[in-house]
C-alpha cells in the first residue's frame, strides 16, 4: 500500500502506523502541502532516507516535448535513490520512458486509462503502471475488469512492471484492485483510515464491550 500525498505529517504518521511501502504525489498533493515544489520533495525524501520505498514525483505537467521530459526527470531523479518519475500517458511521454529506461531512470506511467496505453507503457520500460480508478467511475465510465486487463497484458508477455492501482475513493475499489491483481494500490490518508473500520466490526465491539461490563469480576 502507496500513500498517495505530499505532506510530510501524514507521510511520516502512515510510516508510523501502517508501515506504508511507498509514496505517490501529484501537482495537486504538491499544491495543498502549501510549501514550495523543492521543500515538499526534500521533505519527503528525507522521511524515506535509508529505505527502499519509492517515491513517485511527478514532471511538469505542461512539458509536451519527451526531451524536455528527459531532462527534468532526470534532475529529480537526482534529489533521493528513491524517487520514481512520473509521466503521463502521452506520445512523447512513452517516447521518455523508453529514453529515461535506457539511462537508468526509473519511472511510473501515470494517467493511464485503458489497457492499450499501458501496454505502451509496459513496452517502454516504465518501472511502475498507474491505471486510474476513480477518474473513470466519477464520469460514468466502469472500471472493471481494467486492472485485471492490464495484468493480462504483463503476464503474457513476461513484462516486469507493477501496477499501482490508484484514484483510489474507496474501500471496495482497495479491495477490487487487489484481487484483480495490483500490485499495489495508492490511496489518500483519510481512506486508508476510513478502510479499518466498519460498522459490523463496532457493532461486535459494542457487544463485546458490554458483555465484558457484564461479568462478574470475581
Amino acid at each position: 500500500m502507496f500513500l498517495d500525498s505530499a505532506k510530510a505529517d501524514e507521510i511520516r504518521r502512515a510510516l508510523e502506523l501502517w508501515d506504508i511501502d511507498g509514496v505517490t504525489t501529484n501537482p495537486r498533493h504538491v499544491m495543498e502541502a502549501g510549501k514550495p515544489f523543492r521543500t515538499v520533495i526534500e521533505q519527503i525524501a528525507k522521511l524515506v532516507e535509508g529505505t527502499a520505498k519509492p517515491v513517485s514525483v511527478e514532471v511538469d505537467p505542461h512539458l509536451t516535448d519527451w526531451e524536455q521530459m528527459v531532462e527534468q526527470a532526470k534532475q529529480l531523479a537526482a534529489f533521493s535513490p528513491n524517487f520514481v518519475i512520473k509521466i503521463g500517458a502521452s506520445v512523447a511521454g512513452f517516447k521518455a520512458i523508453r529514453e529515461l529506461n535506457r539511462e537508468g531512470v526509473r519511472t511510473n506511467a501515470t494517467l493511464i486509462f485503458t489497457p492499450a496505453q499501458a501496454w505502451h507503457a509496459a513496452r517502454a520500460g516504465a518501472y511502475f503502471i498507474s491505471p486510474f480508478l476513480g477518474w473513470k467511475e466519477q464520469y460514468g465510465d466502469s472500471i472493471v475488469g481494467l486492472i485485471r486487463e492490464v495484468r493480462t497484458i504483463l503476464d503474457n508477455f513476461g513484462y516486469p512492471q507493477q501496477i499501482i492501482a490508484a484514484a483510489i475513493r474507496n474501500s471496495r475499489q482497495i479491495a477490487e484492485a487487489a484481487i484483480a491483481g495490483a500490485h499495489c494500490v495508492t490511496a489518500r490518508f483519510s481512506l486508508y483510515e476510513e478502510s479499518c473500520r466498519n460498522p459490523y466490526t463496532r457493532m461486535g465491539e459494542e457487544i463485546f464491550q458490554s458483555a465484558w461490563d457484564a461479568t462478574p469480576k470475581r
